[in-house]
């Protein structure tokens, strides 16, 4: 039985077999477009997985460095490294974020040494060195004093830069951290050293398993801390391309939105609203609901990763920071 339209337009002729769909795609995920969040600890145990976080683990130095070589070996460019902190140097000021001669400084210096031309991303915060888990020192009201922190944080930054840092990754969300880096940087002469901003940080559920991943959950006691005062609204899309604004103003080279799933909307707001490379974080929370409906049989594990990054990827993100890292590079490799 045929049929007789008067159809000039037919979209589907676009889709009628491989070959041709994939001539047409408009967005693709490389390797290359993936940075790999890692968390790195103290001696020299074997891996420890984060029980939160299939396929994800704690490593140390040294095993963190094989870990690179493999990721490099993958067509990975970028690492973006996060410690798990002993107890015993964290207290209310974190003044462990401070020492030269600490896990993250030592651990960039080796990766450096190892491979060099990984791009090597460190985190800029407190809370991982702090006993209240908080981001920032607080004052006398309970709440994080912003400038007493910004001020920690200029240090902290030239001690990593100084290490080897490719980027320094402010994540903390207190104003005018990123010009006052940018500051002290060019005053040691560490022009070269980037600031990758973590512009539109939300204080998202999402972050749950990260901070088991680091040890600030427990440091704290609870799993959900109250950072309100300083993280972002998840109501508010203007005001995220106000920080974004902002950052970009200051200094930064790259702009972050974190977390990157639930949305999709500011990646899109701010990418329309600047030039500059974006980044988005695929959160732990992210990677851990699509690893745990996968294992319940509720969703196609790789079908669903390759779409969540794909979609990331389609709402204006350059570059993107997942857990799934490794398994995609693998998976582009064939």
């Amino acid at each position: 039985m045929s049929h007789s339209f008067d159809l000039l337009r037919r979209p589907r002729r676009n889709r009628q077999h491989a070959a041709l769909r994939t001539l047409v795609q408009e967005t693709r995920v490389t390797a290359e477009d993936l940075i790999a969040p890692v968390f790195v600890r103290e001696g020299e145990q074997a891996p420890e997985e984060i029980s939160s976080m299939p396929g994800v683990f704690r490593y140390s130095i040294s095993g963190l460095v094989r870990e690179a070589t493999e990721l490099q070996a993958l067509g990975i460019r970028a690492m973006a490294v996060f410690p798990y902190s002993d107890p015993k140097i964290k207290n209310s000021q974190g003044t462990g974020a401070l020492d030269p001669l600490g896990l993250i400084p030592r651990t960039v210096k080796a990766l450096k040494a190892a491979v060099p031309e990984m791009v090597i991303i460190v985190d800029v915060a407190l809370d991982p060195y702090t006993d209240h888990g908080h981001d920032g020192v607080l004052d006398t009201r309970g709440d994080v004093d912003n400038d007493a922190t910004v001020e920690i944080l200029q240090r902290m930054a030239v001690i990593l830069a100084e290490a080897g840092a490719d980027l320094v990754a402010p994540s903390d969300m207190m104003d005018g951290r990123v010009k006052a880096i940018r500051q002290a940087l060019d005053a040691r002469d560490l022009t070269r050293t980037g600031i990758l901003a973590y512009s539109a940080k939300f204080s998202s559920a999402y972050y749950g398993p990260f901070r088991e991943a680091v040890g600030s959950a427990q440091a704290a006691g609870t799993t959900q801390l109250d950072k309100r005062t300083y993280q972002l609204n998840p109501a508010n899309s203007r005001e995220a391309v106000l920080e974004a604004r902002l950052d970009e103003e200051e200094g930064a080279d790259i702009l972050m939105v974190k977390p990157a799933g639930a949305y999709l909307d500011i990646i899109r707001a701010v990418r329309e609203n600047s030039a500059l490379p974006l980044a988005a974080y695929q959160v732990s929370g992210e990677y851990a609901q699509i690893q745990a409906a996968a294992k319940l049989g509720w969703l196609d594990l790789e079908k669903t990763r390759d779409e969540s990054l794909l979609a990331i990827k389609r709402a204006g993100a350059d570059m993107i920071l997942t857990y799934f890292a490794k398994a995609v590079a693998k998976s582009l490799k064939g």
